[in-house]
């Protein structure tokens, strides 16, 4: 049984009262939750700012499941950074009598991981990574480079908490760029700014940070410790609940992270540089029923109108 993150007081707090509500569904597994219909329709709603925001750049839009081959997470490390975050998707490949055997194990709610084997997809850890193996297989980008709107997929981070802002499967609203060093750095400052005028048009009181993955291990503070000092990491904090703010969205800047995995190459032949941006639609959903109350038809006008 894994750690479970607990929760502070007004934490808890909220989370019973979005279930009370009707906007979070329990389903006795922490940050796993169902979501009634005025909670989705904000979330779809604010994904929908999103993606009028983004509209003047004419992304390409590509679409991808919340599974993805293992081979691709193998092939950007995500286990040497995140190994603790990671979701595989096992499967039953046995006999009859195996078979069996699990059941009954199973029906005594009993360990029955041993008749399981590792299939060759994985729970996606992001909504980007599809993109880069994706675009890869296109050979050489055009000049000017590509943007991509990777949509509002279901992503998993196994990390279990009572925080109702802190969930394991959530939609992320992805955008992300691929180009020259110049041209996607300066898109990602970009989207920085954006970011803090669309939140805080829909009466969010945001705060921009330098941020960090949460790397694993020694060696992962060391690589948090880099991030930081060269600002690869930006995010954008909301105080939802809880001692610490919670972040919103994020903006990372890759450098040549994911193109040397795929040999992603510019039009002259150099490796390109990505970048991505992240909104995290639940928090942001869970952050306006936190300021504006958890029933939407009582919002603000201005608020009602921007969504």
């Amino acid at each position: 049984m894994p750690d479970i993150r607990p929760a502070s007081p007004d934490q808890a707090a909220l989370l019973a009262a979005l279930v009370e509500h009707g906007l979070l569904i329990d389903t006795g597994v922490p940050g796993i939750y169902g979501r009634g219909g005025p909670f989705e329709e904000v979330r779809e709603a604010v994904a929908a700012l999103v993606t009028r925001a983004a509209a003047p750049e004419a992304p390409e839009q590509l679409r991808f499941p919340p599974v993805m081959a293992r081979r691709d997470l193998e092939t950007v490390g995500y286990l040497k950074s995140f190994p603790h975050l990671a979701g595989s998707i096992f499967a039953f490949d046995g006999s009859e009598s195996e078979a069996a055997k699990q059941y009954e194990c199973a029906s005594r709610h009993e360990d029955w991981s041993g008749y399981q084997s590792m299939t060759d997809l994985v729970l996606t850890p992001a909504a980007c990574y599809p993109v880069y193996p994706a675009v890869a297989a296109r050979g050489r980008l055009p000049v000017g480079g590509i943007t991509v709107d990777a949509g509002g997929s279901y992503v998993f981070r196994h990390e279990p908490s009572g925080d109702p802002a802190r969930l394991q499967m959530f939609h992320q609203r992805e955008m992300v760029r691929i180009g020259e060093p110049e041209a996607v750095h300066t898109w990602r400052d970009a989207w920085r700014e954006r970011a803090l005028e669309l939140l805080g048009a829909i009466g969010l009181e945001v705060q921009l940070d330098v941020a960090s993955d949460p790397f694993f291990g020694r060696s992962g503070r060391m690589l948090a410790a880099s991030q930081r000092e060269q600002q690869l990491k930006f995010e954008v904090l909301c105080q939802i609940a809880g001692p610490e703010p919670t972040a919103l969205a994020s903006f990372n800047y890759h450098q040549e992270h994911f193109s040397a995995a795929y040999g992603i190459e510019l039009a002259d032949g150099a490796v390109a540089h990505t970048a991505c941006l992240g909104f995290g639609l639940e928090r942001i959903t869970i952050a306006l029923l936190r300021t504006h109350g958890l029933d939407p038809r009582s919002w603000p006008s201005e608020v009602r109108g921007e969504l």
